[in-house]
């Protein structure tokens, strides 16, 4: 049932020398993973229009200056390599609405406490997966998108780590996070479901309660990809609590 997405290359994607050589050597726009318009059903869903946003791996996608265009109003982005924030700093410089900083998402004490409603993270956590120290880089990038959203705001994942491998990391109590799961295909991929019954990928998936997908779920796509919608709780509202790790939208 489950993908094994453990392995990954020689690359130390979490080091930011490999980020500045490949922004260097690859020209145009890359997106990872899914483009804004197969997101944008999530994103209008969970993240207000007038959210101050934090998109953390910004690279030189596309994605921040799509989300301007249908109506957000002041995203701030951030990367670990320079010559990807210049190249951004210099292509927006006129669109007051997109903001650029070299930043190390393991280390965003630039920013106080609280500062953003909304946080998206479109393959940076599969990038330190993948990167020296992954559990511990890990936990220091998730626990710093934890401080930095206010309660009742939403860090959205967009991974290609299934619940196993994912859920582990996201489901520490410390974070504070409600967590929905919605899986989608990857771009190009085509359905075997009949025309009359078209499958939603809009609603979310059940989850039991260890986090993880039922023992009989089958994806459709095997290289799909999973959305996790981690909403922040009131720490003071919700002490004492066990962690709710079911998929479940009052509340949300």
């Amino acid at each position: 049932m489950y993908r094994d997405v453990s392995s990954c290359n020689t690359y130390n994607y979490g080091d930011s020398l490999y980020w500045d050589a490949r922004y260097l050597q690859e020209a145009g726009n890359f997106d990872w993973y899914q483009r804004y318009s197969s997101l944008r059903p999530f994103i209008r869903r969970y993240v207000p229009t007038s959210s101050r946003v934090l998109m953390v791996g910004c690279g030189n996608a596309l994605m921040s200056e799509d989300m301007v265009k249908d109506g957000y109003e002041d995203i701030m982005n951030i990367d670990i390599s320079s010559v990807a924030i210049d190249l951004m700093k210099k292509r927006y410089e006129y669109t007051p609405e997109l903001k650029y900083m070299e930043m190390d998402v393991r280390d965003m004490s630039f920013f106080p406490d609280e500062s953003f409603e909304s946080v998206i993270d479109k393959g940076t956590l599969d990038s330190l997966m993948c990167g020296n120290d992954a559990s511990l880089s890990a936990s220091q990038m998730l626990g710093e998108v934890s401080r930095l959203l206010k309660p009742g705001g939403t860090y959205m994942l967009i991974t290609y780590g299934d619940p196993r491998v994912r859920m582990p990391h996201l489901t520490r109590s410390r974070y504070n996070w409600k967590i929905l799961l919605y899986i989608i295909p990857r771009p190009g991929f085509e359905s075997r479901a009949s025309a009359s019954a078209p499958k939603s990928y809009l609603e979310p998936v059940p989850i039991n309660e260890m986090g993880l997908l039922p023992s009989d779920f089958v994806l459709e796509d095997p290289d799909s990809h999973f959305i996790y919608v981690c909403k922040k709780t009131d720490e003071k509202a919700d002490l004492g609590r066990p962690p709710n790790y079911q998929s479940i939208a009052e509340g949300l």
